[in-house]
Parts: structure tokens; sequence; C-alpha cells
């Protein structure tokens, strides 16, 4: 370890950590020239040519010419996944048709909480109302 100082130790990390980011944008790329629907069969087979022939360049190119509506595709898709797990939780928390019947309904236990909260109902009224809505 004497021969390495820790100044040339810093610089390794350095390089291995933007080799590394490197590849990350790398594989970014390529991911977006896939799944980018404005592109054509040959203008993909291009960018992914030029992205692979020369890595650095190519990647540096790209991000320049299609950065911003990179950018957008990624918000597009953040926001459908956002909206597919909204969708998703609201689905899952419905009622069922048989909670219905038993009439355990998750406002119903919102109303009565926020009753409660507000002083309307005391203690046992709630935790009565609340047996009742359960069974």
């Amino acid at each position: 370890m004497q021969n390495y100082p820790l100044l040339n130790l810093f610089w390794t990390m350095l390089w291995f950590f933007l080799w590394i980011m490197w590849l990350f944008l790398l594989f970014k790329v390529i991911a977006d020239i896939f799944r980018s629907d404005d592109l054509g069969g040959w203008a993909k087979a291009g960018w992914l040519i030029v992205a692979l022939v020369l890595p650095y360049l190519g990647v540096l190119l790209y991000v320049i010419v299609r950065g911003k509506a990179m950018g957008k595709r990624d918000i597009e898709e953040a926001q459908q996944r956002d909206a597919a797990f909204r969708r998703y939780v609201r689905e899952a928390a419905a009622p069922d048709a048989s909670a219905a019947k038993k009439g355990g309904h998750v406002e119903d236990l919102t109303r009565l909480a926020e009753l409660r909260d507000r002083g309307a109902l005391t203690d046992e009224e709630y935790q009565r109302a609340k047996t009742k809505l359960l069974v």
C-alpha cells in the first residue's frame, strides 16, 4: 500500500465511479432508443450503431440531440406508472360486494372518526358504531 498513495486511490475511485455512471447512461440511452416511438427502424439502428461504435461520443451526441425528448418520455412513463399504481390502490381498497352487505365501508369508518374527533360522538358511541359496521 505504500507504493499507492491515498491521492491515487482517490483518483482511481473517481474514474471507476465515472465509468459506472457512463455505463448506466449507455444502458439508459439504449433503452430510450428502443422505446422511442418517433424514430423509425433505420434511425434506431443508426443511433444504436453510433452509441456502440463510438461509445462516449455516441452517448454524448444522443443526450445532446435527443435529451429533451428522452426526459419527456421518462416523465410520461413515470406518470403512467403512478396512475396505474393509484388505480390499483383504489381497486384494492374499494369494498367488494360481500363487504358492502356487511356494511364495512372505509368511508363510514372515516366519517365516524371525524365525528369522534369533532366531539359529536363519545369514545363509547364510536366503539359501538364501529363494532356494528365491522360485524
